[in-house]
């Protein structure tokens, strides 16, 4: 990684710390518990993927700063209601998220499920509140993150994961069932911050295929990592996964073939990227550091 990239993806991340900071009620406000765990469960830790893809995309069609913190903040409140509702006893009943005690643990069930509504409906407002784009790109933007986030994507494809615990799945149902979980907030990110910018149809159409693609390869990496990796190193859980008996790519595949389908998709991302008549440089780096990450 040049130290150039490196140091775009640590500005955006501290761009984005300091937008949801402002973004999210100060902990002293009533009800202030509530407030603290929502800042608890958002702020200081993650990736910041779907922030980065989002102002990569935005930045290649000359979109405004200030769309893109909003937009940016939009994803990851959701991205972080997913996790604080993901981890709750009714679901994956996890005990650590991004190296400390979960929002149920550190606070207890009720605050978390009050925490992700909370996070979700700011989600909203902050793109509703929006300086820019227009009113009427920030309509589709606030169609495209619901559909996202809904029955027809994340939420969707959380309920098939449930349902698919120690069933057999085909490779095109566990595709169909993380197209929707994790590849569809993936894709609203990048689509986002076109929107924030002068993208065309042809634009949006290219992005959307090179945002699929890098969509399905984040969550094979993930199933790697869960597999080789270690608590320490990722923050959470490690083998989760298995202990579950939840159908992955590497439990359906195997660490070599996930590997290689992992790289298939490496290089379709790219390739999409090709068709596009912007600079899409910090994307394409951005596909490589998701394929060669290990945490």
């Amino acid at each position: 990684m040049s130290d150039s990239f490196a140091h775009w993806m640590a500005a955006i991340r501290l761009r984005t710390e300091s937008a949801l900071d402002r973004r999210l009620p100060a902990s002293a406000t009533a009800p202030a518990r509530l407030h603290e765990a929502m800042r608890y469960s958002t702020l200081g830790g993650g990736k910041r993927m779907r922030p980065l893809l989002c102002h990569a995309a935005g930045a290649a069609l000359a979109a405004d700063a200030r769309a893109l913190d909003a937009a940016a903040c939009a994803l990851e409140l959701i991205h972080a209601y997913s996790l604080v509702h993901d981890d709750l006893p009714c679901m994956d009943d996890d005990m650590l998220r991004r190296g400390r005690p979960t929002c149920h643990v550190e606070f207890d069930q009720a605050t978390a499920l009050l925490v992700g509504d909370a996070l979700q409906a700011l989600a909203f407002q902050a793109l509703a509140e929006a300086a820019a784009p227009s009113c009427q790109r920030r309509l589709a933007m606030i169609a495209l993150l619901a559909q996202a986030a809904g029955a027809r994507g994340m939420v969707g494809g959380q309920a098939i994961d449930l349902a698919a615990v120690g069933a057999t799945l085909t490779l095109e149902e566990l595709e169909f069932m993380h197209i929707r979980k994790t590849g569809a907030l993936i894709r609203a990110a990048v689509l986002l911050g076109a929107h924030c910018g002068e993208a065309d149809d042809a634009a949006l159409v290219a992005l959307g295929h090179y945002a699929s693609r890098a969509g399905l390869l984040f969550q094979i990496v993930d199933d790697i990592l869960d597999a080789e990796g270690s608590t320490i190193t990722l923050g959470k859980t490690a083998g989760k996964d298995a202990a579950r008996n939840k159908p992955t790519y590497v439990s359906m595949l195997g660490l070599s073939r996930a590997r290689e389908l992992a790289a298939t998709l490496r290089a379709q991302a790219q390739e999409a990227l090709c068709a596009c008549a912007f600079d899409t440089t910090r994307l394409a780096r951005l596909t490589d550091y998701i394929a060669d990450r290990t945490f």
